[in-house]
């Protein structure tokens, strides 16, 4: 075989060798021109990374940068600031939500310094609902320095016992320097305040006596709903229902008996004694008149230990003098003494009872006529008179 053959030869065979490996209807043309695409492929996504990555550094990396140097070191005010803000914690709010409202205040230079202070003093979870008192630029830290329940603005109302609801709603607004008129409109409109059914729409004797603590935005009648809400905490503690109802009387009526007690009573430890003459009276047969000075001077609207002979002539209702029961509804708002007088009262035959010393706040108690006559000539000789 000479060479040609041979060469001949052996390219048929390599032909025919590579034609077995390729796919059917591929020409060796072909071939190469993947492979060089798959080529050119394979450099394309790094080169492109490198443009993007080159894209961040250069024209990004400035924006990229301020904000990085932001989350990493905000901008933050120093010193205590000035001028005067006020800042209202809503019930539920967050910490970030407390932030954004100081920036869109001006209280602090940003939400993030503010958190990151927050943060730091370990009070996330201690924001506490309310309106505080702030100023304007304060650095981050100083301004949850202040952020604290001492620091809440806050209105605080202390109720006596034994004020009757026009004294009551007189005082709440000399308190927290809303108009009288206001509160007088929240009494009228009970039907938000919660009452329970027997007060029978009316405030009087359910807006309980205690001190309070109100916000500045906190409106008229919330501060009403509030004190009723204080009110029928104590008749669930006392259980007032249950207790009337051993009685044999309703729970108005108890609460009516409770704002007499209260009324009439010059010491705590009297009122139960004061109770039992009530219920002494009421439960006689014929029923006695209570004969109460202080249903009087309710009706009339004054302010005395007793009526004169005039003054019991008044066609009221609440005239316990003229008419035998109850008043139609308390006659004061009574504390939880009295309360629970009404419903524990003494044990005892007392019929009568006469404040025999006015001025040391002594009643004395009687069960017969004569008995009271002589308690009566004692309150003369101490400068007083009463029944």
């Amino acid at each position: 075989m000479n060479d040609l053959d041979l060469n001949t030869l052996l390219g048929a065979e390599d032909d025919e060798g590579r034609a077995r490996r390729r796919p059917r209807g591929s020409g060796k043309r072909g071939g190469r021109r993947r492979r060089r695409r798959r080529n050119r492929g394979g450099l394309i996504a790094p080169l492109l990374a490198f443009v993007v990555l080159a894209g961040i550094i250069g024209g990004g990396g400035y924006y990229g940068y301020l904000w990085l140097s932001d989350a990493l070191v905000p901008d933050d005010f120093t010193g205590q600031g000035t001028g005067e803000v006020v800042l209202e914690i809503k019930d539920g709010q967050s910490a970030s939500e407390v932030a954004q409202e100081l920036e869109r205040l001006g209280v602090v230079a940003s939400a993030r310094a503010f958190t990151n202070a927050i943060g730091n003093a370990n009070k996330s979870g201690s924001l506490q609902p309310g309106s505080y008192k702030l100023r304007k630029k304060m650095s981050a830290a100083q301004a949850v320095a202040m952020l604290i329940p001492e620091n809440r603005l806050l209105a605080r109302v202390s109720i006596p016992e034994g004020k009757r609801l026009s004294d009551t709603l007189s005082i709440l607004a000399k308190a927290t320097g809303k108009p009288a008129k206001e509160f007088t409109a929240a009494a009228k409109d009970v039907g938000e305040l919660d009452l329970p059914p027997y007060a029978r729409n009316k405030l009087e004797g359910y807006a309980f006596p205690a001190t309070y603590d109100f916000q500045p935005k906190t409106t008229p009648k919330e501060m009403l709903a509030t004190m009723v809400k204080r009110f029928n905490q104590t008749a669930e503690t006392m259980d007032l229902e249950g207790g009337a109802k051993a009685l044999g009387h309703t729970p108005h009526e108890i609460m009516v008996i409770a704002s007499i007690v209260q009324a009439e009573a010059g010491r705590a430890e009297d009122m139960s004694k004061i109770a039992r003459v009530i219920y002494n009276r009421l439960e006689r047969k014929p029923p006695m008149k209570l004969e109460m000075d202080s249903t009087v001077m309710y009706a009339l609207n004054k302010y005395r230990t007793y009526a004169t002979h005039a003054e019991l002539q008044t066609k009221s209702r609440y005239n316990t003098y003229m008419y035998e029961g109850l008043p139609p509804g308390p006659i004061a708002n009574p504390g939880d003494h009295a309360i629970e007088a009404a419903l524990n009262p003494a044990k005892g035959s007392w019929l009568y009872f006469v404040a025999t010393d006015p001025k040391g706040s002594i009643t004395e108690f009687a069960t017969t006529e004569a008995e009271r006559q002589a308690l009566l000539a004692k309150c003369t000789r101490n400068g007083g008179c009463g029944g």
